[in-house]
């Protein structure tokens, strides 16, 4: 009896020594991927794999059958930390603590960046790459709709086995949402019909500044220009119709150039959007600023903020003011 006891001892104690102690031969940064039909042994072969001495297979099916783990690991990628024991990693893989991965959508994005940035995201399952807009709206249920501007800029979290696609759902349903709850607080008075033509001039707002106190002024602005007919004239559409041949300098011949995005060749908004806006820019325009100015030109200091004027006079001193602050600054760059 008294040698039977000792035995058990020294079993328990290094059952627990197993149990809680460190795993070994565990590497920074290391992490194990369970798959769908993925068993307890084949878990640990997959430890052993990764450099971890896993000890005794007894051991562990004691341990995971004293912790409910055993026929329970559920899919996805778990990080190994270090000093990391057996039953804290079949306790995470029981109860499904993996790894989460971030994507952003940038706002200001077109829907060309957004789905080049996708291609890069790893470990994204890639299964937009292939399909053309129309083919990439339908497969996501929107068919016949444009993808510009209709993915809201945040953050989405995933776990690896997601696809881009997973993320592009997740991303239209945020912005439809986010759309409707603008289009609900938009002024009584507003001269937009539809919630497309408010996500339309979003994006433009969008384009324009990225000084967020800026956007709500230049969002009554354009109202202001859309209800008394006139132009918009608004560079970000005439890059947006140039496409991939936009260079990075706009010409008085591109300005001249009639596309369906030129709105100095159009008036109203364009047909899509130019861009992904973000929330903030959605609320600009929901509850534009009121007030007079129907032109504005940059400070030209590097801020990124604008001079804006009533008239065209008050809009011309403003744009040699510009241009004596665009001068001063490369002047001063070059120094």
């Amino acid at each position: 009896m008294i040698v039977a006891a000792g035995a058990g001892f020294w079993a328990w104690q290094r059952f627990t020594h197993f149990a809680d102690g460190p795993l070994e031969g565990l590497q920074p940064g290391t992490s194990i991927t369970v798959e769908r039909g993925d068993s307890l042994p084949v878990v640990v072969r997959k430890l052993r794999a990764a450099g971890i001495d896993t000890g005794q297979p007894l051991e562990w099916r004691v341990l995971a059958k004293q912790l409910g783990a055993a026929g329970r690991l559920q899919v996805g990628e778990y990080a190994l930390a270090a000093g990391m024991s057996p039953r804290a990693l079949l306790i995470a893989m029981r109860d499904g603590n993996v790894v989460s991965h971030g994507f952003t959508i940038v706002e200001g994005w077109n829907i060309r960046q957004l789905r080049a940035a996708l291609a890069r995201a790893r470990p994204l399952e890639q299964e937009a790459a292939q399909l053309d807009d129309a083919t990439l709206m339908k497969t996501i249920g929107h068919a016949g709709q444009h993808p510009e501007g209709r993915f809201l800029p945040e953050t989405y979290v995933y776990t690896r086995g997601d696809s881009d696609l997973d993320v592009l759902r997740r991303a239209h349903d945020a912005m439809e949402k986010a759309l409707d709850a603008a289009w609900q607080r938009r002024r009584s008075d507003s001269v937009l019909k539809t919630p497309d033509e408010m996500l339309a001039l979003a994006s433009i707002v969008e384009k324009e500044t990225g000084v967020a106190s800026e956007r709500p002024q230049i969002a009554g602005l354009f109202e202001r220009r859309l209800k008394i007919g006139m132009r918009l004239q608004t560079d970000p559409t005439v890059i947006y119709g140039l496409g991939p041949g936009y260079d990075g300098n706009i010409r008085k011949r591109d300005l001249l150039a009639d596309t369906p995005y030129n709105s100095y060749t159009r008036a109203g908004l364009p047909p899509t959007p130019i861009a992904m806006p973000g929330a903030d820019a959605l609320a600009a325009v929901a509850q534009p600023a009121p007030g007079e100015h129907l032109y504005f030109v940059a400070i030209g200091d590097g801020s990124g903020r604008h001079l804006f004027a009533r008239t065209l006079a008050e809009h011309e001193a403003n744009v040699q003011a510009y241009l004596r602050n665009y001068r001063a600054a490369r002047a001063k760059s070059s120094q």
